[in-house]
Order: C-alpha cells, then structure tokens, then sequence
C-alpha cells in the first residue's frame, strides 16, 4: 500500500484545565481508491434488496446518517492517523506510536500487517495459565525507545544507565520471559470497520444469539468489569459489567475502553480521566519491560504531571501519566480524556465495508453452501439492527458526542462470541484461566475480509481457504465439510465469502 507521510498544523484539543496550542502532527494517508458495488449486504439468498443498509461507496467512509458535528468528525480522523513521539509520551515500551499505522489495510482503521507477540505458562500441573505479570505478560512490546537523553531527569536516577553520562536513559526490548511455557504467540490487528454499530447493541442481543446456537457449537457470553464508562450511555458506570465484544478474546466492553486500552498498551501513552468524581487510572500507569519499571524519568520525554493527585496514585505514577484531566472536583466531575475521547468518536464513525458482487454466479452458488457446511452456525446470518435510540459516544459534558443511527440494520457475519477451537486457539488467557478457556477465540466478523491481508488471530493465513482450514474445536465439523466440497464448490464458497 502505498502512504504518504504529511505534516500538518492543527490545533491540539486539551481538557478543559489546559490551554489550546499549536502542535505539528504527522498523518498517515493511505493512498487507496476502492471500487464498490451498489449491492446490498444481505441476511439470506444472494442478492437480496432492503437488507444491509451499510451499503457504501469506499471502504473507510464514515456511517450515513451518523450524528456528529463536522469539526469532530474530522478532528477524531485527525487523531486517529497521528503519529506521536517520545516527546507526547510514547516509551518506555511499545508496538507503534499511531492508530492509523497499525490500522492500515483497505482505509484508516483496517486490518494491519503488524502481529504482536504474547507468552505466559500453565501453572499447576499445566491445568492454570500464568500471564507472568510479574514479567511483564502477557503482551510483549515490539519496540523500545532504547537509549535516551533526559536533561530533567531526576536526582535519584541520575548515573543509574552510564555512571558518565548522568542523564542517559536506557530501556531494554522486552523478551519472552524464561519461564513461559507458551512462547512468541501472534496477535494481529484488527479491522474497526462497523464496530460503532456493533457497540451500540444491548447485551441481550449476544445472549439471544448465544441462545439460538446448538450446544455443539454455542458461543460464551463473555462479561466484563467496565473501567472507563461511556458517559453518554447510562447503564455505564465505574465496575459494571457490559457483554465484552471486542478483542480476539471477547473482552473489551466498548470502543471506549479499547480506546484507553490500545493507547497504553500499543502507543504507550498512559491517560488520566474522570467520571462523577472519580479519578480513572486504569490506563495511567506506564508499562514495566519484563516487569522491571524504569526509573523515573526514563519513560518517556513528556511534560511531567505537577497539578493535584486525583488520587490512587503514587506521586511517580501522577508525574508520569501523559495525558490528564487532573484533579476529579467533585461527584459531578465527569470528563474522558480527550485523545481517548477521538479514538472513540473515529471507530464509531466507521461505517460497515461494502460488498463486493463482482462474480455474481459463484457469490449465488457459494452462498447456500455457506450454511450447508455449518459456517453460518458461528458467522451468523443474523440481521443486527441498532437500538431506535442508541447512545452516544460522549466526553463527558453532553456537548461533544457522535451517535450512530438508529434502527440501522447490517451483517457482519460474526455473533462476537468466543468459542473453543481446539488446536486453533492461542492457549493465551486471564491469570487462573483453564486450558479450555485459553483455546478461546472471538468469532471475527467476515464482513471486508478482502480487505485483509492476513488471516486467523496470529496472520497465519493470506487467503480464505486456508483460514478455514485451520479451524478446529467447535468449528472442526465445518471445516470437515469444507474440505468434502469439490474444488468448484470450495471455491464458491470462498468467493462467497470474499464477497461480504
């Protein structure tokens, strides 16, 4: 793919507290022009009309009818393709310092070509997974900021990298840990394409899909703790529990808090926020390379914190956070940080990929092989259609938000729950997890998997009939029937595929 790298003057968005300021930020534009069909996304026989009003001209437009004033939308895509360096926070460790550069393949907010790497090991007699936290697991960042100069470096870890250059940094690569059992596991990335829709379905939505599926092959319902609400949305608030439908194991609740978590953890920029008087700080502690903290002032070159604690933080880890709301006033005090905040308002935005009819007689011929051999048992052909209502992605003050529209009907092709696949599955989990539950995956939506270079959770796969090959556990029988199909019906199948 093709990219040119542009500077450009912008104005930079603070919390309220801050002052707005002139920053130069660097975009990345993917250069890409895709061609689309006027077909429509369908739930049934190919091609069928009124169904899959996701329809839309280029991968990467934004949803119609999408909420949002103008100047949001285009500074949450200006947000998304920045590229921030050690000096906005990025460091000790991390995996890219852009959403738009890992999120790349088709448009801005695609798949990537980027495969991230996890270990840990299975403790008791190999029945627990162990994420070795205490090493720095599960996820091992790809990239250090190695060694630095920091002429503000505090006293106390001054000399502690070359006794003769005081204020010399040196963060080591993160490496998998010793121990670890299970090594040098790849996660790719993800394509955000439609999940704004996706996030705005209740939760009963999953467990009546979970609900209609045979024993044999019925998905997990996972539910997780919320740790940065979605202001706009009421049932969202500090430790409640939300349907987690995002992330290759099904546990991340809301684009929100894929927000806050990939901002941390992949670009290394720890956030500070608050909802109705509480301080947020899940994602304001820097990360430790294999476990061992930096000293302080070796994390990053980012204006140190010096206003009040909010609290739950130690003074080092308040010096520490790059971006911050600060001080949470009183029980009102409700404000996401603002880059967080973007990151949110873009995937929201993000309307479903369009279909590809362009070999109309495969598509027609493929598709009722699709559920003859059992793949629509997990990649449903469910038609999902959003609340009348849904709520709004919101920072906190009910002035800025983006909502995407109601009663929108699409088909993603995927039920968003995690399923068993024997051999498939990554054996990477949550600390005390089973073995079984390491073999977990999330259903992936199939909807734009033309657009996508890689295959299967660890990219193992560039083409259809591969990924569907290397299905095992609860999709062991579709993948049996596949692999029964003449070479003419395999391929039908797959173009069926390729074509949503």
């Amino acid at each position: 793919m093709s990219r040119v790298h542009v500077t450009v003057a912008t104005t930079q968005r603070f919390s309220k507290r801050s002052l707005s300021r002139a920053v130069q930020r660097t975009y990345v534009l993917p250069l890409i022009a895709m061609a689309a069909s006027a077909a429509a996304s369908a739930c049934g026989s190919v091609p069928e009309e009124g169904v899959g009003t996701s329809e839309q001209a280029v991968v990467g437009d934004f949803l119609p009818g999408l909420q949002a004033d103008a100047d949001l939308q285009q500074e949450a895509r200006d947000a998304f393709a920045s590229f921030e360096g050690i000096d906005d926070g990025v460091g000790p460790i991390f995996n890219l310092n852009a959403c738009g550069g890992c999120h790349t393949n088709g448009a801005m907010g695609g798949a990537g070509e980027q495969i991230e790497r996890r270990f840990g090991r299975f403790d008791n007699n190999g029945t627990t997974f162990n994420p070795l936290e205490n090493r720095g697991g599960s996820l091992r960042q790809l990239f250090t900021v190695a060694n630095f100069n920091n002429p503000n470096l505090p006293a106390a870890s001054r000399g502690l990298c070359q006794s003769g250059n005081p204020t010399l940094c040196c963060v080591p690569q993160e490496v998998d840990a010793a121990e670890a059992t299970v090594r040098n596991v790849g996660r790719r990335t993800q394509p955000l394409f439609g999940l704004g829709l996706v996030d705005a379905m209740p939760d009963s939505f999953f467990d009546g899909l979970a609900a209609a599926q045979p024993s044999a092959i019925r998905g997990v319902v996972n539910r997780v703790q919320v740790a940065i609400p979605n202001p706009g949305d009421p049932t969202q608030f500090v430790g409640s529990t939300r349907v987690a439908r995002f992330g290759w194991k099904a546990g991340v609740p809301s684009l929100m808090q894929f927000s806050a978590d990939a901002y941390v953890n992949e670009m290394a920029i720890t956030t500070q926020s608050c909802f109705r008087g509480q301080s947020l700080n899940a994602f304001a502690i820097e990360s430790a390379p294999n476990g061992v903290p930096v000293p302080d002032g070796c994390d990053d070159l980012a204006t140190r914190q010096t206003g009040t604690n909010p609290g739950g933080l130690t003074a080092t880890q308040w010096a520490q956070v790059d971006d911050a709301v600060g001080e949470c006033v009183d029980e009102h005090e409700t404000e996401i940080q603002d880059d967080v905040f973007l990151f949110a308002v873009f995937m929201t935005a993000l309307a479903p990929p369009p279909r590809d009819m362009s070999d109309l007689i495969s598509i027609q011929r493929g598709d009722p092989l699709f559920t003859s051999t059992g793949c629509s048992g997990c990649h449903v052909r469910t038609t999902f259609r959003t609340p009348a209502n849904p709520a709004p992605v919101d920072i906190g003050n009910g002035e800025e938000t983006a909502r995407v529209p109601g009663n929108f009907a699409f088909n993603p092709y995927g039920d968003f729950l995690a399923h068993d696949m024997g051999a498939l599955g990554d054996r990477i989990g949550n600390p005390g997890d089973s073995v079984a539950v390491t073999r977990r995956i999330r259903t992936q939506p199939l909807w734009g998997i033309r657009f996508q270079n890689k295959l299967l959770h660890d990219g193992r796969c560039s083409d259809i009939a591969c990924a569907i090959r290397a299905h095992d556990g609860q999709a062991a029988a579709s993948r049996n029937a596949f692999n029964a199909l003449s070479g003419a019906d395999q391929h039908n199948l797959t173009q069926f595929v390729r074509s949503l």
